[in-house]
């Protein structure tokens, strides 16, 4: 399993060059809490095979939850349906906020 630290996807995401999906799968509750900007959000309780068709294919997906786990699922089970170049953010959310802004609210 490919995984990104949350410092390298904020150096990604800083240049503006970096082409990606961002895929918060935690649940509607927590993203009210905190959230990258420009995140698709799609709960892992409500993933269900249409959704492979609205992922973009031409573009890294970085798969985001709380702590990891369950993005390490999801990312799991898009690689076993055919996506390529699918990571795992190491730490989740939790990570981000400790490491790269402090600001968001934890939970």
């Amino acid at each position: 399993m490919l995984t990104v630290t949350p410092t390298e996807l904020y150096e990604q995401l800083s240049t503006g060059q970096a082409r990606l999906t961002l895929l918060d799968v935690r649940e509607d509750w927590e993203t009210a809490i905190n959230h990258l900007e420009g995140s698709v959000f799609a709960p892992m309780s409500r993933l269900s095979p249409e959704f492979l068709n609205e992922l973009p294919q031409d573009r890294d997906t970085v798969v985001i939850c709380h702590h990891g786990m369950r993005s390490a699922q999801v990312v799991n089970w898009l690689e076993q349906n055919g996506h390529q170049r699918v990571f795992n953010l190491s730490g989740g959310i939790d990570a981000w906020c400790r490491s790269v802004d402090p600001d968001l609210p934890q939970y």
